[in-house]
């Protein structure tokens, strides 16, 4: 039996995985789990799957996940705060750990679970986004294995199972399109928050589903599969495949290419990252060819998806700049889920704090370098100025 932890527990990524425990009890048993400020959630969780410890993100909201489990006759170790998730990571018997936290939370609990040898079920982009330059060199000092947690990636990773050393030749992205993947470019001026949470495949968190319809994801996972794989950014490619079967493709030497399909169902790609290198019999729906119908595929349209090439870019300059994008992406899709700025404006926010960082880029970067990126293309975005009637961007200061 896996002993694993899971980060981020009451989101998409850990609630999922948590279905995953609760139908192997045989083969998987959860040591801690940390979460933000779903504290009903999080109850839930301890009084079914008993883990010894657990870390409540929101310190304020420690009283209230007391008196929810105070008749639990299971009682775990509870932590809060920051340093009280990093505590979870790394704490114990836990062989994996899954980083289901979203955004940059999510690098620092990453290090210390790296840092005490856990294995890593990679579902945080960030980790490697914001924070390669210092956690590839750790991941290798440890000697743990990075497990990508997340379909595309998983499914790379499935398809290079088997191929030689320097048998890869290219990687392909697939990417669903988003919320607007049939919306002509210029109605996208007028979207709403809404709107663009209406995910056509996938049911993710509101940040991924942002990122989504951005295409941002899909540039993030660009620079991500740049560092997962080893792989020049010339020889990673995205194209637009609506029907999400095809979860991602590599071309191998000789121009034979192998993909991964299955339903939408991160359960896939979790499970995947758990059990690697066996593969565990389930009982979910079967992939049926003739149900799926017709496989499409399109080019995608850089002039309704800017973010893309942002993405390229940052990640052909490295350093930093991935952290400032990611920090300015992050910062920018919050605002939008307050109806603060427009969906336009995510793009144009983020290219301005881009190349006002630029002349600042350090591209030997340590921890403390990365955080303080962060920090500061954050800020950036905040320091923004939106017009009161039509949210839409005017100048940073």
């Amino acid at each position: 039996m896996k002993a694993i932890t899971i980060l981020g527990s009451t989101g998409s990524i850990g609630t999922q995985t948590l279905d995953i425990v609760s139908h192997n009890p045989d083969k998987f048993r959860v040591v801690g789990l940390a979460a933000g400020s779903n504290v009903s959630l999080l109850a839930e969780q301890i009084r079914e799957f008993q883990p010894e410890i657990v870390a409540l993100g929101n310190q304020d909201k420690l009283t209230q996940l007391q008196d929810a489990i105070a008749s639990c006759p299971h009682q775990p170790q509870i932590l809060v705060g920051s340093e009280g998730i990093c505590e979870v990571a790394r704490y114990g018997d836990a062989a994996s750990v899954v980083t289901g936290i979203v955004g940059c939370a999510g690098l620092l609990p990453t290090i210390a679970a790296i840092e005490a040898g856990k294995d890593i079920a990679l579902a945080n982009k960030e980790t490697l986004i914001a924070g390669a330059p210092v956690v590839l060199p750790l991941v290798a000092k440890h000697q743990v294995k990075l497990l990508p947690a997340d379909s595309e990636h998983s499914a790379i990773f499935q398809c290079l199972q088997g191929v030689p050393q320097g048998g890869l030749r290219r990687i392909i992205l697939t990417a669903s399109g988003g919320s607007f993947r049939d919306l002509p470019v210029e109605q996208l001026s007028s979207v709403t928050v809404q709107d663009a949470l209406k995910h056509p495949n996938w049911s993710m968190g509101q940040k991924i589903t942002i990122d989504s319809a951005t295409l941002m994801n899909k540039g993030l996972e660009v620079i991500e599969a740049h560092y997962l794989f080893g792989v020049d950014y010339d020889q990673i490619d995205i194209v637009i495949h609506p029907q999400s079967i095809i979860h991602s493709l590599i071309e191998v030497q000789d121009t034979s290419m192998l993909a991964q399909l299955g339903w939408p169902d991160m359960r896939l790609p979790l499970l995947y990252a758990l059990s690697w290198p066996e593969r565990i019999y389930t009982d979910w729906e079967q992939l049926d060819l003739v149900k799926a119908g017709d496989l499409t595929f399109r080019e995608p349209d850089h002039q309704k998806y800017p973010c893309m090439q942002l993405a390229y870019a940052a990640g052909r300059a490295g350093g930093l700049m991935p952290a400032v994008l990611n920090a300015a992406n992050e910062q920018a899709v919050a605002l939008f889920l307050r109806e603060k700025i427009g969906f336009l404006d995510i793009p144009r926010l983020i290219e301005q704090v881009c190349d006002r960082f630029k002349a600042q880029n350090n591209i030997h970067p340590s921890l403390e370098d990365i955080i303080s990126a962060d920090q500061w293309a954050r800020q950036a975005i905040l320091d923004a100025e939106t017009t009161s009637s039509g949210n839409r961007f005017i100048a940073l200061k």
